[in-house]
Parts: structure tokens; C-alpha cells; sequence
């Protein structure tokens, strides 16, 4: 198997022979890896195969049984992330390494050597956020943060500690297209400085555009080794999972029922103060969601999903004067709690997975009873092991989530495998409405494909799904509808047909056509020729 590095290149790392493994679980089996310095190499393969394991040894985080670390030529013990920090390794994680009770600049501050002055810190941060597109508060805690927001704490502070080598595990599943342009110039500028750069991502049109080479895992070995730029996302997916990807189809929306139908979801002049100073107000929010329909929602991260989603899950309910603002399947629930509007027949996929999707510590098993325990998995008030079992092991199967079995602990898992295990959780129970936040996050495109479809199979049932996504290919993939969120407002609601990637693009800055000003066919059509016109100044601008 020809090596990847490039001539005339000592390794800055090289792993031999590194095995991993978790009770019944082998993790890395026998891995070899050799990376030069400026090298941008990607790893990649599906979910549970063995990538974040790999990043967590090569960071210190774990412990491997069995091979060698090998720095600029030397034998090396990771004994903790202190230690990979000291020898010039950095690492952004997929599950966020944050103290949520701190603020931003007290988060990066523990990253770093000694106490560093927080004032002179701040600035600091702010001046990377500007340079490199990853906008950020340095006061703001980070419990206020949307999942996007935290994705930038995360890479700001691995950028600050100047490292040699810069591990990126999923560093731009919650970014926008514009943050991950800016992200990639920054990566090409450390690497031309030398820089050597580990990148796990699912998304392979980005890998083919960024890394120099690829190292492919496949069930915890190396499967094979690629120049991306030579090979297409397809071929890459097919050495990623030994088969030829199967693409999401889209069927047409159901024909509705005759006679005037209920929508499933009803908002209203949604609007409520910012619970927090850092928050977004929403601002007269109103859609109508109706069976059979996916309605996608647009947006860059911090403009008010997060607080929209604890509106309509209840997680954050209203006074009872304001009930009508919401109204499920007809019924007005603006006041309910969660666990009524379950009972009504609400799914809910968030996009924290450890925290609010699952319990981190708790079993598979467990965690099913979270949203589950009326689909038989309690009697007269108590638990029924066998059918709790049952359920989980149904999901695990029917969602090919790679794990232990029912009793594994939720952290066990890979990010994209405890994905599957939450959606296929909520849709097993065949939810009215479903409303999903990042559905797709950190999934490899097998799994993507297979999540969305199983959506489309909701909606085809008669649900309506509601999903919140940063990923525009994503929502036009799967969505009937998409409408934009931005500064707490949100868009007219157009049929994917009708629009475009630009047209959407511009309406995240929050310039769409409002009530009163024409909305319609001939207002969507300027939005988009101005989409163009946008996209067109800026290509002239970068030839220049």
C-alpha cells in the first residue's frame, strides 16, 4: 500500500500497530498512520469505525492496548490532553468540551498555559472570531449558546493555542457554507505554515476540496488510503462503506384528504422576550405546517432556533393567555409542558444529543423511556424490563446504530450512531408531528441518506415534519417547504421548486420580501435574481 506522504518529508506523527478496545467492542484494530508536517489528511468512514477513538489516543484521551505513538521520530506515552497540548497537538471534539456554568473566555482560558489575563483574552478571541469568520461573545456563558455558537468556541480555542498539529473531529457539521469557506482558508494558511492537520468529516465534497490525502477505516482497520481530489464523493463513500451509496428519493406529497384539513402545526403571532441578554426575541412568528409536508427552516446558528424549538416543544411553555399561538393537530398547547404535547402527538429530535436528547450516563435501554414510556413500556405505573429491552434493541436493529446492545451507556457511542439511536427513537413511535433540529449532525452519508429517507416515510404516512437544519442540501433534499429564520423573524414559507441555494442565502441575512411589500411569485423571483446578482459580485471581487 503506497504511503501518502509527501517526498523528502519526516513524519510529524506516525502510529503503529494501534488497537483499541472496549469490552466486547474493538475500536482500532491494528492501525498505521503516517502524517507529514503541512499535511492535511482526512480520516474518514462510518460511524463506529473508529475515527473520534483514534483522535481520542492521538490526543491523550484514551489509552491504547496495544502499538506505538511515534513524534517527529520519538516514542511517545499520551498520558492526557495536557500533555498532547504540551508537545503542540490540539483537538476540536464532536461532543463539545465546554463548562456550560462559564463564559466563553473562562472556557479558552483553561486551555491555555498559565493564567492568562482574561481583558487581554477577550480581545483575543474577538480578533480571531473577525479574522476567521467564527463570530463569538468571549462574556457570554456558554449554556446560552446554540449548538453552532459552541462549535465556534471550540475551534477559536484550539486556533489560539498555536498548535503543530490540529486534530478536527466534525468541525463544520453546525457551521454555515460562508463560516466553512473561512474556516478553509485558515486551515490552508496553517498548513502552508507547516501545520499538520487530522480532519474527520462526513461531508465529502468538503474533504475532496481541503485535504491532500485520505486514510479510509472500516470496522476499526484501515481499508484503504486516497488523494481526495483524484476521486469523487461517491467513490469515496463507496470505499467508506464497501457498497454503493443508495441516494434519498423524494416522492411526491401526498394528495390531500378532501374537504378543508386541520393543519398539523398552527403558530401564530409567535413572539416572546429573550429569556437571557445574549438571547433573540422572537418576532411575530407564524406558519402552518400540514400532513404529509416537510417544512425545512433555514438559518445561521444564533438567529433564535433555539428559542423557537423550546417554544414549540414545550421545554419553555407560555402563559395560558397565549395558548392559541400554538395549536397542535387544532388543539391550542401554547401552554403545555412537553409531556402534554407529546401526548398529543408531538416528536421531538433536539440538537444537543448528550444532555437533553439523551442521558449521558444512562443505558440505550434507559434512555428509551425518556419519550417512549407510553408505547408499552410501562404497566400500572411500572417498568416493564423486557419490553423497555425490546424497544431499544428494535431501534438499534431497525437503525443500524453500531453499539454493545440495549444496556450500552448512551456517552459510549459514536455522535453519528447515538443520532440514529434518538431519531429512529422518536420515529418508532410514529409521532402527528415530528420537529427535528440537525437531524443529520455528524452522520456519515450511509446513515444520512438512511435518516432522511426514514423522515420522507413519516411524512408519506400523513405526519408533518418540521426540521431546522444549516445544512441548505439537506433541506432541499428532503423539505416540501423551506422558510429562513434570521434576528428572530422568520420568512414566508416557498415550495423548494420555486426557489434556490441563492435565493435562500440572501434570506439568512434577513433580506426577504415582507407582508405588504409584494410576497409572492414576482418578490421570490427578485430575492432570487438578487441571490445572483450577490453570488455574481462576489466571484468578480475574489478574481480581482
Amino acid at each position: 500500500m503506497p504511503s501518502l506522504i509527501r517526498t523528502g518529508d519526516n513524519p510529524l506523527l506516525e502510529l503503529r500497530g494501534i488497537r483499541k478496545v472496549y469490552a466486547s467492542v474493538v475500536a482500532n484494530d491494528g492501525i498505521d498512520l503516517i502524517l507529514a508536517p503541512g499535511e492535511i489528511r482526512a480520516i474518514l468512514g462510518e460511524n463506529g469505525a473508529g475515527k473520534s477513538t483514534l483522535m481520542k489516543i492521538i490526543y491523550g484521551v484514551a489509552a491504547p492496548c496495544e502499538g506505538e505513538i511515534l513524534w517527529q521520530g520519538q516514542s511517545v506515552q499520551m498520558g492526557s490532553p495536557k500533555q498532547a497540548r504540551a508537545l503542540g497537538i490540539g483537538m476540536v471534539f464532536q461532543h463539545f468540551q465546554l463548562f456550560e456554568t462559564l463564559t466563553v473566555v473562562q472556557n479558552v482560558a483553561l486551555a491555555l498555559p498559565g493564567r492568562p489575563d482574561l481583558n487581554d483574552l477577550s480581545q483575543r478571541i474577538h480578533a480571531v472570531g473577525q479574522r476567521y469568520g467564527l463570530p463569538v461573545d468571549a462574556h457570554r456563558l456558554v449554556h446560552t449558546l446554540s449548538v453552532g455558537e459552541r462549535q465556534r468556541v471550540e475551534i477559536i480555542r484550539c486556533l489560539l493555542q498555536n498548535p503543530r498539529l490540529l486534530i478536527m473531529d466534525e468541525p463544520t457539521s453546525v457551521l454555515t457554507p460562508q463560516a466553512v469557506r473561512k474556516l478553509f482558508e485558515t486551515l490552508r494558511q496553517l498548513a502552508d505554515e507547516g501545520c499538520s492537520i487530522l480532519y474527520i468529516s462526513h461531508k465529502l465534497d468538503e474533504v475532496q476540496q481541503l485535504c491532500h490525502s485520505a486514510t479510509i477505516l472500516r470496522g476499526g482497520k484501515v481499508a484503504g488510503h486516497c488523494i481526495p481530489s483524484r476521486e469523487t464523493p461517491a467513490s469515496m463513500a463507496r470505499m467508506m462503506i464497501g457498497k454503493e451509496l443508495v441516494p434519498c428519493r423524494r416522492s411526491e406529497a401526498p394528495a390531500p384528504a378532501p374537504g378543508v384539513q386541520t393543519p398539523r402545526l398552527q403558530v401564530r403571532a409567535l413572539s416572546r422576550a429573550a429569556s437571557h441578554p445574549f438571547g433573540t426575541a422572537l418576532k411575530d412568528i407564524g406558519f402552518d405546517l400540514q400532513p404529509g409536508e416537510i417544512l425545512g427552516i433555514a438559518g445561521v446558528s444564533g438567529n433564535g432556533q433555539q428559542e423557537l424549538m423550546l417554544a414549540l416543544s414545550g421545554e419553555a411553555p407560555l402563559a395560558a393567555c397565549h395558548a392559541p399561538m400554538i395549536r397542535l393537530n387544532g388543539q391550542a398547547v401554547a401552554h403545555l409542558d412537553s409531556a402534554s404535547r407529546h401526548a398529543l402527538g408531538l416528536g421531538f429530535v433536539p440538537e444537543e444529543r448528550l444532555g437533553r436528547g439523551t442521558v449521558p450516563a444512562m443505558t440505550l435501554a434507559d434512555n428509551s423511556l425518556l419519550t417512549a414510556y407510553d408505547h408499552g413500556l410501562l404497566k400500572l405505573g411500572l417498568i416493564r424490563r423486557d419490553a423497555v429491552s425490546q424497544f431499544a434493541r428494535s431501534c438499534i436493529e431497525g437503525f443500524r446504530v453500531r453499539c454493545s446492545g440495549p444496556q450500552a451507556p448512551a456517552n459510549s457511542l459514536s455522535g453519528g450512531n447515538l443520532q440514529k439511536f434518538i431519531v429512529g427513537r422518536e420515529l418508532m413511535q410514529r409521532p402527528l408531528v415530528l420537529i427535528a433540529a440537525q437531524p443529520t449532525w455528524g452522520v456519515d452519508v450511509g446513515a444520512a441518506a438512511f435518516i432522511r429517507q426514514s423522515l420522507i416515510g413519516l411524512r408519506d404516512s400523513g405526519a408533518g415534519l418540521l426540521v431546522v437544519s444549516e445544512e441548505l442540501d439537506e433541506l432541499f433534499e428532503i423539505c416540501d417547504r423551506i422558510a429562513v429564520i434570521a434576528d428572530g423573524r422568520l420568512s414566508p414559507a416557498v415550495p423548494i421548486e420555486e426557489t434556490d441555494v441563492e435565493t435562500i442565502g440572501l434570506w439568512m441575512s434577513g433580506m426577504w420580501p415582507h407582508e405588504g411589500t409584494g410576497a409572492g411569485e414576482e418578490s421570490v423571483a427578485r430575492a432570487r435574481l438578487a441571490g445572483h446578482e450577490l453570488q455574481s459580485e462576489v466571484r468578480r471581487v475574489s478574481q480581482a
